[in-house]
């Protein structure tokens, strides 16, 4: 069952919230989570945390739209019956999406698609955006075989995609296949190749024949005539890549490579966005402790892409879930900021120094002298009971 998601509407000084059926649900949420909705043209989706509480999630204004469309009239369209099953599958799929992913409705269902017609499929964005938990979903969603190879990790290619040759006394010298040699045997398998762009060139240069539609097929010696092993029917690859001249430890890919995917790009989260994922992952945190991380990581990103930005790269989601990860077990937003941020920026320069400029960042959303408080009412009430 789709999640309920509601447009904010201002009447006079009141902003009220109403469903794609014209059902008010002004009292159930907060008068600064509406006001902050409408004046960024943004609409809100109702979500439950692991707690089972529920909250209320900022969305794009195509999620609230999506909800008032008419379903797909497959009647009105002459397609054969299994490619009605496709769509309905396509079009239905966002129910499929975790709630710690955020990805907009166009995106994953476009990543369903491609997977769905035997796409190879190529996840970039930055660092920490989540590539790889949407591919991971995308491999659950699907309810397929799958096989996981991190290539970032890979120092033997032809180990890792094709096998070794060992030798034994009673058995001599024989050759034993890797396990991607198995997963690409195995129809309709998923396999995600994480972290693509750090691996090795010899690694492509294996996959290339692996990847293009017109050959799909795993060659196990370069000497002319040598055996060739066909990919399975159905099977689909999803790969991870960061792409950008801010990642020193990976390789430019190969336009011949990239040419065999279809791109799906991961966006950078908004400060509503992570605050709405923070908040999911950690129910019991002072929700004003995580939209101060969100906001110190949003504010870095800003200034990295800025000509005349303080630092020169961005917190990631991953280091903002680290952070409140560290809240949620009892340190402080200061000392959270000094073991999970404050590393990643250099200092030299003194007062002028990038880690200068994230610690002035972080001192902007302390306390005045007063102790933190780490978690809501409703888990401080459930401590007292014990």
């Amino acid at each position: 069952m789709a999640n309920l998601v509601v447009k904010i509407e201002k009447s006079g000084n009141r902003y009220n919230a109403w469903d794609a059926d014209g059902n008010k649900h002004t009292s159930e949420i907060s008068i600064s989570a509406r006001k902050r909705a409408h004046e960024k043209g943004m609409a809100l989706e109702q979500r439950v945390n692991k707690s089972g509480k529920n909250y209320w999630w900022v969305v794009p204004m195509s999620e609230f739209e999506a909800t008032s469309a008419p379903a797909i009239d497959l009647s009105s369209v002459e397609v054969p019956s299994d490619h009605a099953e496709v769509l309905n599958f396509i079009h239905s799929s966002y129910n499929l999406k975790p709630q710690g992913l955020v990805m907009k409705e166009l995106k994953w269902k476009y990543l369903i698609r491609s997977a769905v017609r035997g796409k190879n499929i190529l996840m970039t964005g930055p660092a920490g955006c989540g590539k790889t938990m949407a591919a991971k979903s995308l491999v659950n969603s699907l309810d397929r075989p799958d096989f996981y190879f991190n290539m970032g990790s890979t120092q033997d290619p032809r180990a890792t995609l094709i096998g070794n040759v060992h030798f034994d006394k009673k058995k001599g010298t024989y050759f034993s296949e890797s396990l991607f040699v198995k997963a690409i045997q195995t129809p309709n398998a998923v396999i995600l190749l994480d972290e693509l762009s750090r691996a090795h060139p010899d690694a492509w240069n294996i996959l290339m024949t692996v990847l293009d539609q017109g050959q799909r097929y795993l060659r196990l010696d370069e000497a002319s005539g040598q055996e060739t092993i066909p990919v399975a029917e159905g099977v689909t690859f999803v790969a991870t890549a960061n792409i950008g001249n801010e990642y020193t430890s990976t390789r430019v890919m190969d336009k011949a490579l990239m040419d065999r995917f279809t791109i799906v790009e991961m966006d950078v989260l908004t400060d509503e966005e992570e605050t709405g994922l923070l908040s999911y992952m950690f129910p019991h945190v002072d929700p004003e402790l995580l939209s101060a991380v969100a906001e110190i990581a949003h504010t870095t990103r800003m200034e990295s892409k800025s000509d005349t930005g303080k630092v020169s790269t961005g917190v990631s989601t991953r280091t903002s879930v680290e952070m409140a990860g560290l809240i949620y077990d009892g340190f402080g937003l200061d000392e959270a900021a000094e073991v999970s941020i404050y590393p990643q920026f250099a200092d030299d320069g003194g007062v002028d120094s990038e880690r200068t400029f994230v610690k002035q960042l972080v001192q902007k959303f302390m306390n005045d002298g007063s102790d933190e408080n780490l978690f809501n009412e409703e888990e401080e009430s459930v401590a007292d009971g014990f």
